[in-house]
């Protein structure tokens, strides 16, 4: 089943500077398996034909130290030989080859996983950064919240309850009728945030890779090159992790469990994180709860271990179980009243619920205008007052946020047909409202 990821990018409105990760100095920082290191050594120059340190060491992101530490050790067991000199394109500097026994260890480590590259997180000290980028260690303001959705027309009743749902960085509820603007007011709390995190390229569990980094899923921040003729050089963060923006998954009616554990490539022999994973420090939100073949109760359930306890557990094919760090502000988006989809332990576990109604006339009359003149419709009296006086009155007066979109949209397709300019008049409004609703009626076979 295909995911329905979207990758949408934050702006910048956070001061607060997350700590970077430290980058290891030496080998026995690593905090890894040194055999695990070596293999992924041998891999990488297999794999990639990299020859001198500092290619090796930008192939396996580790500081040139670190990677002179691990050649040398490969050196010493036979697995790596010096070739010379290399000419001075390369700084001078000695070129590395695979020995023959080299060669036969590179492949057989690779047999037994396809991994090679950038050297993984151990698990435990990607769990001290996760907390240093804690999503709840974010204060929102009012003005930050009010800036994120200036494109929206929201009563502030509304964002008095949204700006303590998003600083306390819990899970929030938010249900109303449909094409009010929930997924809308969900990209706009993910608007406020703004600041940047540090994702591990992979992470490290019981000998395990486990890839983390995600381009579709994450917005990598472009760093500037270092300019090797400065005498001092900038403090650099660790090279394993890449720095993003703080992560949004969203996801729909395609939402399975299945998509919340664990996917292990059977022909690499390495696993790749869940979503909920490779949002950590983010945003994840589930759109139109209750479209997916689970139902909600069983979707949440999924998620009360991690919404209590800050953590998860996934599972390894080997049926191992083991915690990793939840750090995520969970979204869920529903058209379905709560009480109509969740039990009462259910709904305890949310943190916030937040009903998002539909405008007044006068919010829906704003929003009319702000939609008309971003597209280029000019307002007209007459038609104004027929849509208000003739045709709301047929559906009780209840307004929509998505309607005025759909109203003016649908009138400038009538003119563009027609090969009149844009306008608008009572005669537009019904054949643009004849199109917003189906009439209810038996169709005979």
């Amino acid at each position: 089943m295909s995911q329905k990821l979207h990758l949408v990018p934050t702006m910048n409105m956070q001061a607060t500077a997350v700590m970077a990760p430290p980058a290891p100095k030496r080998m026995s920082e690593m905090q890894l398996p040194v055999v695990m290191m070596r293999d992924i050594l041998l891999k990488t120059i297999f794999r990639k034909t990299v020859e001198t340190v500092s290619e090796i060491a930008e192939a396996i992101c580790l500081p040139i130290t670190v990677a002179q530490e691990l050649v040398d050790m490969a050196r010493s067991q036979k697995l790596l030989e010096a070739t010379g000199t290399l000419n001075a394109n390369s700084g001078n500097e000695m070129g590395y080859q695979l020995t023959d026994a080299g060669k036969a260890r590179a492949l057989d480590a690779l047999s037994q996983s396809e991994y090679f590259g950038a050297m993984p997180v151990p698990l435990d000290v990607y769990r001290e950064q996760v907390k240093r980028q804690s999503i709840r260690n974010i204060q929102v303001t009012r003005d930050q919240l009010i800036k994120a959705m200036g494109h929206l027309v929201l009563p502030d009743s509304l964002l008095d309850h949204l700006g303590p749902a998003v600083s306390a960085g819990r899970s929030i509820l938010m249900y109303g009728p449909p094409g009010n603007g929930k997924s809308s007011i969900s990209n706009g709390i993910r608007d406020a945030l703004g600041d940047k995190v540090y994702v591990p390229r992979a992470i490290e569990y019981s000998g395990q890779v486990i890839t983390v980094y995600d381009p579709i899923v994450h917005n990598a921040i472009e760093q500037e090159p270092e300019d090797p003729t400065q005498l001092r050089r900038r403090a650099r963060f660790d090279s394993r992790y890449v720095m993003c923006e703080r992560p949004t998954v969203i996801t729909g009616g395609e939402l399975s469990l299945s998509m919340l554990d664990l996917v292990y490539n059977p022909t690499a022999r390495t696993y790749q994180a869940p979503l909920q994973l490779k949002s950590t420090g983010g945003i994840f939100i589930i759109d139109d709860l209750g479209r997916q073949a689970e139902p909600p109760q069983a979707i949440i359930n999924r998620w009360i271990v991690p919404l209590e306890e800050g953590k998860d557990i996934l599972g390894l094919q080997s049926g191992e179980k083991f915690e990793v760090p939840f750090d995520t502000l969970v979204i869920f988006s529903t058209n379905f009243h709560p009480n109509e989809i969740f039990d009462q332990a259910a709904l305890r576990r949310i943190f916030f619920k937040i009903k998002i109604d539909g405008p007044s006339q006068e919010n829906f009359l704003k929003i009319f205008a702000l939609v008309a003149r971003k597209k280029g419709m000019p307002l007209d009296e007459k038609a104004l007052v027929h849509l208000l006086k003739v045709k709301y009155p047929t559906i009780g007066n209840v307004y929509a946020n998505y309607q005025p979109v759909f109203l003016i949209d649908q009138m400038i397709a009538i003119c563009e047909f027609e090969g009149i300019p844009y306008q608008m008049s009572p005669e537009l409004i019904d054949r643009a409202w004849a199109n917003m609703f189906v009439k209810d009626e038996k169709i005979v076979k």
